[in-house]
């Protein structure tokens, strides 16, 4: 099974601490996992770090999969390339590749994200003919091509109608189920977080406040804390849990 576990992670951007002494017990695979939080709490900047992209103290450890394995979807997606759908998927799965010669497996491959993620009609449109919610549809499908076995995606729902936001993340869900990978997603939406997300990451105070199951770590308490809200969780008529905002925290 793959894993991923954070051991005093910190991150900083010149002389600015952004994190410190993140830890975490280790995040298995096949199942989604939320990263949470307030704007400008560092989901972003712990992202990177765990992509390799910052360089700070403490140890990001992998178990069963490799550095190569990981790929970062992050938030601004946008491009004014002058590639199709297709084109730029393909692209996605050859980088760091020898040669661009493409095999029946490689083109299945890009065939089959495109279809899971329900874009295969927008193959050959230009990228920047895109809606953005469709940019963000390609930007998953780029990501998620080459199967990798650990990613992480800042927001991959934000320019989502509602509709298609409950399509992607139950394809998210089955990727992750049939894979195994370990997947972090940063969301805003708790609701979302609490139908999808086996696990849940809680950031706060330049560091991780919570991390364990989504309705133990989403409490009245710990949405308090993150977003200063008073909240309760109910169930829907369907059983779901459903948090509900009662106002700003006196």
């Amino acid at each position: 099974m793959v894993t991923l576990e954070l051991d005093r992670v910190g991150a900083r951007y010149g002389r600015r601490e952004i994190l410190s002494d993140a830890t975490t017990s280790a995040i298995r695979g096949g199942v989604l996992t939320a990263l949470v939080g307030a704007n400008a709490t560092g989901k972003s900047t712990l992202f990177r770090r765990i992509a390799g992209q910052l360089k700070g103290a403490g140890t990001v450890r992998l178990q069963g999969a490799e550095t190569e394995d990981l790929r970062y979807m992050p938030q601004d997606t946008a491009t004014s390339a002058a590639l199709t759908v297709y084109e730029s998927v393909i692209l996605a799965l050859k980088q760091g590749a020898g040669g661009w010669r493409l095999s029946a497996s490689e083109l299945a491959a890009v065939d089959g994200v495109l279809n899971h993620f329900g874009i295969g009609h927008l193959a050959n449109r230009q990228l920047p003919e895109l809606s953005g919610g469709q940019r963000q549809s390609v930007s998953i499908a780029q990501t998620l091509v080459a199967r990798p076995k650990v990613v992480l995606m800042d927001e991959p729902t934000s320019a989502l109608d509602l509709h298609r936001q409950y399509e992607v993340l139950a394809a998210l869900r089955a990727y992750a189920a049939e894979t195994g990978a370990v997947m972090i997603l940063a969301l805003h939406d708790l609701n979302q977080v609490m139908r999808c997300c086996s696990t849940t990451i809680a950031l706060a105070g330049g560091g991780i406040h919570a991390c364990g199951p989504t309705l133990e770590v989403l409490t009245p308490d710990v949405v308090r804390r993150l977003y200063g809200i008073d909240s309760r969780v109910e169930r829907c008529s369907r059983g779901c849990p459903m948090l509900i905002v009662d106002g700003p925290a006196e």
